[in-house]
C-alpha cells in the first residue's frame, strides 16, 4: 500500500511568491543571465528533425552570441536518438554536451526491451546523457516496484552517460506525488530529476512544483550524501522564468547547486530572449530577435 507524504500546498505558494518577488538587477542580473545560459540544454525534438537542424542548433549552443564573445557556450544540446550522431559530430571538442531523450519519449508506452535498446543505442552512439520518462501506467496504477526497477535497469544501460529522470509532474496529480515520484526516482540511480517532457499540456515546470523537487533533493542529500541535479523543462520560456529558477535553486539548495553540472534548464526558446535581455545590460536597449540566429 503506497504511503505519500504530505506536502503543505499553502506553505509552497507562500515560500514561491516570497521568492518571486526577489528583483535582480545590475551586475547580478547580467551574471544570472550568463549563468542561466551556460546551463541551458538547448533542446530541438520535433518529427521534422534533421542533421541540418541540429547542427544549426549545436553551433547556436556552442557560440550562442558571436558578438557577445563573454556569453559562454550552452550546457549541451537534446535531440531525439536518431540525430545524436549528427549533434556528437557538431559539438566534438567543445565541451558541450549531448543529450538524448530515450525510452519512448514522451509517453513512455513502449515495450521494456525496446526502451533499453534505444538507451544503448544513443549511447553508443555518443550520447553524453539521457533524458528518460518514466512509466506514468505503472507509477498511477500505484506499481512503484516497477518504476523503481525501469529506472535502476534503463541507468545501469546508461553505462557511463547521466541519467535525468522525467516525471511528467503535470500527470501526477498533486505536489504530494511529485514528491513521492522524485524520491522514487533519486533512490532508483537518477543522477538528475527533471520536471517535464514539455510536450504535455500544462508545462510542468511551474515554480510550485520545482520547488517541491527542489526540497525532495535537499531533503535526499541531507539523507544519503549523494548529489543529485534538476532540470526544469516545459515552461521555462522566457529570460523571467530562468532567473526566478536560479532564485528558487540558491535559497532551496545553495550557491553549489548554481552549475551545470547540478543545474540544467530545459528550452527549445529561452535562449534569445536571455541574449536579448543581456544586451540590454550592456547598451541600455533591448535588442531584437532577429538580431540573434533562430535555434
Amino acid at each position: 500500500m503506497r504511503t505519500l507524504p504530505h506536502v503543505d500546498r499553502v506553505g509552497v505558494s507562500e515560500r514561491v511568491a516570497a521568492l518571486g518577488k526577489r528583483s535582480i538587477k545590475g551586475d547580478a542580473k547580467q551574471q544570472g543571465l550568463l549563468l542561466a545560459i551556460s546551463m541551458l540544454d538547448l533542446t530541438t525534438l520535433e518529427g521534422a528533425d534533421t542533421p541540418g537542424k541540429v547542427r544549426q542548433l549545436a553551433a547556436k549552443a556552442v557560440t550562442p552570441a558571436p558578438q557577445l564573445p563573454e556569453v559562454p557556450s550552452c550546457a549541451a544540446v537534446c535531440v531525439y536518438p536518431t540525430m545524436v550522431g549528427a549533434a556528437r559530430d557538431a559539438v566534438a571538442g567543445t565541451g558541450v554536451h549531448v543529450a538524448s531523450v530515450a525510452t519512448g519519449f514522451p509517453a513512455g508506452q513502449t515495450p521494456l526491451a525496446t526502451r533499453l535498446e534505444e538507451v544503448r543505442q544513443a549511447v553508443a552512439d555518443g550520447a553524453d546523457e539521457i533524458d528518460m520518462v518514466i512509466s506514468r501506467d505503472a507509477y498511477l496504477r500505484g506499481d512503484d516496484a516497477q518504476v523503481v526497477s525501469e529506472i535502476e535497469q534503463i541507468k545501469d544501460a546508461c553505462g557511463a552517460a547521466h541519467l535525468k529522470v522525467i516525471l511528467e509532474t503535470a500527470e501526477l496529480g498533486s505536489y504530494d506525488h511529485v514528491r513521492h515520484a522524485s524520491m522514487l526516482a533519486m533512490d532508483a540511480g537518477a543522477d538528475f530529476i527533471k520536471t517535464s517532457t514539455g510536450k504535455a499540456p500544462g508545462g510542468g515546470a511551474t515554480p510550485g512544483t520545482i520547488l517541491v523537487m527542489l526540497e525532495a533533493i535537499r531533503d535526499y542529500v541531507q539523507r544519503t550524501g549523494r548529489v543529485v541535479g534538476m532540470k526544469p523543462a516545459g515552461g521555462v520560456s522566457n529570460a523571467k522564468a530562468a532567473l526566478a529558477v536560479l532564485v528558487l535553486v540558491k535559497e532551496t539548495l545553495g550557491d553549489e547547486w548554481l552549475t551545470p553540472d547540478r543545474l540544467r534548464i530545459g528550452a527549445s526558446s529561452v535562449l534569445n530572449d536571455l541574449l536579448m535581455q543581456y544586451a540590454k545590460t550592456q547598451t541600455g536597449r533591448y535588442g531584437r530577435a532577429e538580431d540573434f540566429s533562430k535555434e
